[in-house]
């Protein structure tokens, strides 16, 4: 491991109508990397958020890395990748062990064996666990530990949260990026790296969700005294608008398009007529119309995640609210709407702290990239590994600076 080689630090998102690719340095003894490069290549081989064209996404990513390859002048050959689709879920486990004495100060080993015995579950024979988010302990039914490790007792269990994949899926990206000629380092849900970079570390104790709303799908985490609590994938996002003002203003997917990114808005100002000139022809449409109909399908996407926090009985309950990222976060007039849905205090995220030296960057649909760089350097190099069951690989412990979640991530 040279300094060199691991001075820079990359995040790849691999999105369904985009794969963006985001490059940060460390420079001397800056907490934080400065963002080099930003490169974006359009995508048509997902289909909401699952692969459906190898060769398509491989030569989006290809295109992605070669872009950003250019503008930083660093050659990139693995990279911190998210993982999308309906197919990713969360859930609770425990795991409990005995220590062999109660004068043994418990240590690092005992608390990767504790977390490993939350992961003895049945689980489906398509599905493999991904991540493991330890978030407390208990000592002899002493509660709310959030690091055993130094203390003395003979019982040691552990609450954990479970994210869990389709094997078949991760299977795809794996021929994706092997296509590619990348290796994954570390892998995560979009919305937990937009959290590294979005959240203050107020929110994420007093309880807060974090909503990356992209092209196909909608990302959620809950996070709350500073551990992750859920994590869920909506198949549903920005492409949902844009099909519903096809149908409604009778017109081409490709108009409707045009006239949710540069048209739509949902506040209540949004009145009177909109027009613009596409191929020589002037197109008209009435703005009350797009906003009724755009913020329908937004309010349909706020009330399953309204589900998703009753699920877990947060509904009305996060006083950090929720963070809203993603391309279509900059629908105007979201936050308000999301206020109004949830019933809960909303903002856009914010990325001001980190820096960047290139033109044309943008916050909103780079979010995600950004954190999986953040991860990058966080995680440290990774190992490109495989699972044969649960329970069998490398694990290594994530105590981020910036969030303190504790994770186990493993790399396949």
């Amino acid at each position: 491991m040279t300094e060199e080689k691991y001075s820079y630090f990359v995040g790849l998102d691999i999105g369904t109508s985009a794969v963006r690719c985001v490059v940060g340095e460390l420079a001397g003894d800056a907490a934080l990397p400065n963002i080099i490069a930003a490169s974006t290549a359009a995508n048509k081989g997902l289909r909401k958020g699952n692969i459906a064209h190898v060769d398509e996404v491989a030569e989006a990513v290809v295109a992605a890395v070669t872009e950003a390859e250019r503008t930083s002048g660093r050659e990139i050959k693995s990279a911190t990748v998210n993982i999308n689709g309906s197919h990713v879920e969360g859930f609770n486990s425990k795991g409990v062990i005995a220590i062999s004495s109660p004068n043994r100060e418990i240590n690092d080993e005992d608390r990767m064996r504790v977390e490993e015995a939350a992961t003895i579950v049945q689980l489906p024979a398509n599905k493999d666990i991904i991540q493991v988010f330890a978030k407390n302990y208990r000592l002899d039914n002493q509660d709310n530990i959030k690091d055993p490790v130094g203390m003395r007792g003979v019982r040691l269990e552990v609450d954990t949260h479970i994210l869990t994949a389709s094997q078949p899926a991760l299977r795809s990206l794996d021929q994706v990026l092997e296509r590619a000629e990348m290796r994954a380092a570390h892998r995560t849900v979009s919305s937990l790296a937009a959290a590294e970079v979005i959240l203050s570390r107020e929110q994420k104790d007093s309880g807060v969700a974090v909503l990356d709303i992209g092209a196909a799908t909608t990302n959620l985490v809950v996070i709350e005294d500073g551990e992750v609590e859920h994590i869920a994938v909506i198949p549903m996002g920005g492409n949902n608008i844009t099909n519903d003002l096809a149908i409604g203003l009778k017109t081409e997917l490709e108009i409707a398009e045009l006239v949710k990114v540069k048209h739509a808005s949902l506040s209540a100002s949004s009145r009177g007529e909109t027009s613009f000139v596409k191929n020589g022809e002037e197109l008209r449409f009435d703005r009350e119309m797009v906003k009724l109909i755009a913020q329908a399908r937004v309010e349909e996407i706020f009330e399953y995640v309204d589900k998703e926090f009753k699920s877990i009985r947060r509904s009305r309950k996060l006083p950090g609210g929720v963070v809203l990222t993603g391309g279509t976060s900059k629908l105007p007039g979201i936050v308000d709407v999301a206020k109004e849905s949830l019933e809960l205090p909303a903002r856009l995220g914010n990325t001001s702290h980190i820096k960047s030296v290139i033109d044309g960057f943008d916050p909103p649909t780079f979010t995600p990239a950004v954190g999986l760089m953040l991860l990058d350097m966080l995680l440290g190099p990774g190992q490109h590994g495989g699972f044969d069951e649960v329970g069998n690989g490398l694990m290594t412990s994530v105590n981020s600076s910036l969030n303190k979640i504790l994770g186990r991530w493993r790399k396949h």
